[in-house]
């Protein structure tokens, strides 16, 4: 089996990691950014062992200086401070794998029938709170599934009004 290389940002993301749970230091950015490490966007980081999701924490809009900073941010809030699992430990590192999407800026619609799950991510929006989720994931085959877990992840129930956003994604592995 012929190994595919894996692209400058999920190298990046893994390094990080690494580096964070086996020494405690948050790494640089490499001197020469990549081309796609060079733009600002929301990044969202991804860790999966053995297939199973072990963590995925991202901006939806850029905060930091570039793409390359966003990912180095997410990889160690995605290994340590996802909610939803404990932080990884470094016993983990050989059984990790990880993707970063890199998001488009999330442009308003009107309704459900501009969304597609396979194509758009979506956010949506009640007041203050937030909901948001990528595209394109296992199990996730209706804009309704999309809307009915951003509700869950902001806290929302099913009979508020909500602002429906889309974004597009650049998937890495």
């Amino acid at each position: 089996m012929v190994q595919q290389e894996k692209s400058p940002l999920v190298q990046l993301a893994e390094e990080t990691v690494k580096k964070y749970l086996t020494e405690g230091k948050v790494i640089a950015p490499p001197e020469e950014l990549a081309s796609e490490m060079k733009s600002r966007a929301g990044v969202f980081v991804s860790i999966k062992k053995e297939g199973e999701l072990r963590g995925c924490i991202g901006t939806f809009k850029p905060v930091k200086k570039n793409v390359a900073e966003e990912v180095i941010a997410n990889a160690i809030s995605s290994a340590t401070r996802d909610p939803r699992f404990p932080a990884i430990n470094s016993a983990e590192l050989p059984y990790l794998t990880y993707s970063v999407d890199v998001l488009t800026t999330p442009e308003p619609v009107n309704n459900q029938s501009e969304l597609d799950p396979r194509r758009y991510g979506v956010v949506i929006e009640s007041g203050v709170r937030r909901g948001l989720l990528l595209p394109d994931l296992e199990g996730v085959d209706t804009v309704e599934q999309q809307i009915d877990i951003c509700r869950r992840k902001a806290g929302m129930f099913s009979s508020e009004p909500i602002k429906l956003y889309r974004f597009e994604v650049e998937r890495y592995r």
